[in-house]
């Protein structure tokens, strides 16, 4: 018995060895100001991705006229509802994932001569997403609930009044349960974060390669910028059905039965477009977010490891 948890307390302990805060202050620094600065996007695309026909809510015409109708009955505090669960989401989550990442990848490397294959860089990402996802959920329903509360619709619906009350209210009205809403289909969407990582990390590497360069050199604002654009427009187009599941799911208008149920009346009533409802703002707004979020992160990291470095060098 004791043989077989020396292992296991020597791997975590290797495990361990390879985390950097750094990693962790870097990804919350890009997942913060990348959703500050586009969460109204955001908001449209939560609005077009559960609009099911249903007479409660307001119906738009395209992008910018949601935009102009939120503007016109709540200006801009309506354009950033839900803003603050989205920026402690989108925090939390950015600096968590690019943590157990890299703290995954870099045990996965040790003592290895060359660099991991695809499909290890697909499998990293996916159990630093499902390891994300276990703490930060909560965060994604309460933000999609307040950003469905609809002004000039049905004001008894509108009934939470921030994050927290919003926290405290699903957990005292549908408990844990409520709290974990489309869970299921966030861990399908772990494939979306590790599809986008495996091909941002092989894109590098090629380009690297081409420029004759260390695997790990860095890059230029601008070539972050086309390698992160590249890889999320490619895993964006692969996953996106998923988002629209996970949001009617959370949504607290329309009550379903499961995955299932989700999936087979949105095939009924509205078809394969249904699935891909909001992809356009989607796209607008993921696309520049991403990049923000690759460049704040790969920067603010190599200047904190590097700080790092000249503090081990100096003792």
């Amino acid at each position: 018995m004791g043989g077989q948890a020396q292992p296991a307390v020597s791997a975590w302990s290797s495990f361990f060895y390879h985390v950097r805060y750094e990693n962790l202050v870097a990804g919350v620094s890009g997942g913060v100001l990348s959703n500050l600065a586009l969460h109204p996007l955001d908001l449209v695309k939560i609005r077009f991705a559960v609009n099911d026909g249903l007479e409660m809510r307001p119906k738009y015409k395209g992008i910018v006229h949601c935009l102009i109708t939120i503007w016109k009955l709540d200006g801009l505090r309506g354009l950033y509802q839900g803003v603050t669960p989205n920026v402690w989401g989108a925090g939390l989550s950015w600096g968590l994932y690019f943590f157990f990442y890299n703290a995954i990848k870099s045990y996965k490397t040790e003592g290895r001569a060359k660099q991991l294959e695809a499909t290890e860089y697909l499998v990293s990402a996916a159990e630093a997403g499902a390891m994300t996802l276990c703490i930060t959920n909560p965060l994604w329903v309460t933000k999609t609930r307040l950003m469905l509360q609809y002004s000039g619709v049905n004001t008894s619906q509108q009934q939470y009044k921030g994050m927290f009350d919003a926290l405290v209210k699903i957990y005292k009205y549908e408990g844990v349960r409520g709290l974990y809403k489309g869970f299921v289909p966030g861990l399908f969407g772990t494939s979306h974060g590790a599809l986008q990582f495996m091909a941002y990390e092989l894109l590098k590497l090629k380009y690297n390669q081409h420029m004759e360069r260390l695997p790990e050199a860095q890059l230029s604002t601008i070539e972050y910028i086309s390698v992160a654009a590249l890889s999320k427009i490619f895993a964006v187009a692969a996953t996106y059905p998923y988002q629209v599941v996970r949001a009617r799911l959370q949504d607290q208008h329309v009550s379903y039965n499961g995955v299932l149920d989700v999936i087979a009346r949105t095939w009924r009533k509205e078809g394969v477009s249904g699935f891909y409802k909001g992809i356009a703002p989607n796209l607008i707004r993921v696309t520049p977010a991403c990049c923000i979020t690759f460049v704040v992160y790969e920067n603010v990291s190599h200047i904190l490891l590097d700080l790092r470095e000249k503090r081990k060098q100096a003792n």
